[in-house]
């Protein structure tokens, strides 16, 4: 174990925010996080996992020590009759793992094509697009408890998947009856995920854009292809999202809100126009991205933090490597989104990324 210390964290934070970490642990396996809590001027330290940093707004150098999680390797584990489970390690490219599966003849994240960040990190944020969440071809994963210093394995139900959440997301809370409530917030290290892809394959095509690439290619969904599935999730983000390469940004930065069915046919009364997905609970989710853009946000800026001109709900660093935006920059263009579209709507919008 190496510990490094001001590493530079511009390189791994998809905004591009200037920032170090004081002290930094490349974990290349489980081993690595029993060696941190071995060493006495480690193991009491507070601690911030990073995976690909696709998620987080750095809003200063970062004191707790940083767990750069870098567990790689990709393989067939098992299999059922219905399904292949393919494991994966938490440092390896989510994207990267999509575009293995395929060529491996695992399908079925293939509608989770583009999304940026770690293997590790999506269960932490139960990552979804185009009518697919992670939940749906989750099968179980490792983990490394901070506090016990002992590995263990949850499976879906243990996780708690909720829309853009998981147990992983709330910390432990103390119960009326003394015991404490399960949450893993800051303790565990994801290690490794595995996943079950289904052996009969059905495309997932409840999305206008992915309809319209459908009746665009003369094809019915019989004959489409996995493959061709993801090369048009992979043509669409292009087209909307920008490159975290060329633009920095943290992707979605709001969770699309749900509201109740009353509350929706009130806000359709005066927005007719308003792009909503009705859900089998009976609610009904808004497109964030359509309540950012109906306050006129679309191209508006604070410093070099930006609504991005194809798609409000991402923000962008409009200054680039040179200029880099700021984390209180970014923050201060999310209140301002967050009040306007409150004022308006009467909706508040959640941030998905984490702030550091």
């Amino acid at each position: 174990m190496l510990v490094e210390n001001n590493v530079p964290l511009q390189p791994h934070n998809t905004f591009g925010i200037v920032a170090k970490a004081a002290r930094l642990v490349r974990v290349g396996q489980a081993s690595d996080l029993s060696a941190v809590l071995a060493d006495a001027s480690l193991r009491d330290a507070p601690k911030f996992v990073l995976g690909g940093g696709s998620n987080i707004v750095i809003t200063g150098d970062v004191k707790p020590l940083v767990l750069k999680i870098e567990i790689m390797g990709k393989r067939l584990v098992a299999q059922t009759p219905k399904a292949w489970i393919v494991e994966s390690g938490a440092g390896e490219d989510w994207h990267e793992l999509v575009a293995w599966t395929l060529e491996n003849g695992f399908p079925g994240l293939e509608n989770l094509a583009m999304i940026p960040g770690t293997v590790g990190a999506s269960p932490v944020q139960n990552i979804g697009a185009y009518g697919v969440e992670l939940q749906d071809r989750f099968e179980s994963l490792d983990a490394f408890d901070l506090d016990t210093g002992k590995t263990f394995t949850l499976d879906a139900a243990q996780c708690a998947f909720g829309y853009r959440d998981s147990v992983f997301k709330h910390a432990s809370q103390a119960l009326g009856n003394g015991s404490a409530g399960f949450g893993l917030a800051g303790r565990a290290v994801i290690t490794r995920v595995r996943f079950a892809l289904p052996k009969v394959w059905k495309p997932v095509l409840g999305y206008a854009d992915l309809e319209r690439k459908m009746t665009l290619s003369g094809a019915s969904a019989a004959q489409l292809t996995p493959a061709q599935l993801f090369g048009w999730v992979c043509e669409i983000r292009r087209a909307k999202l920008p490159d975290p390469a060329r633009i920095g940004n943290a992707g979605s930065f709001f969770k699309n809100p749900t509201v109740s069915a009353e509350q929706c046919a009130d806000i359709i009364a005066r927005e007719p126009k308003i792009v909503h997905y009705k859900l089998a609970d009976g609610t009904v989710k808004l497109a964030a991205g359509w309540l950012i853009d109906a306050c006129g946000w679309k191209g508006k800026s604070v410093g070099n933090a930006a609504v991005y001109d194809k798609q409000a709900l991402v923000l962008i660093n409009k200054g680039g490597v040179q200029n880099p935006v700021t984390g209180g920059e970014v923050m201060t263009l999310a209140k301002a989104i967050q009040t306007s579209v409150y004022e308006r709507f009467g909706i508040r919008l959640e941030p998905e990324p984490v702030v550091i």
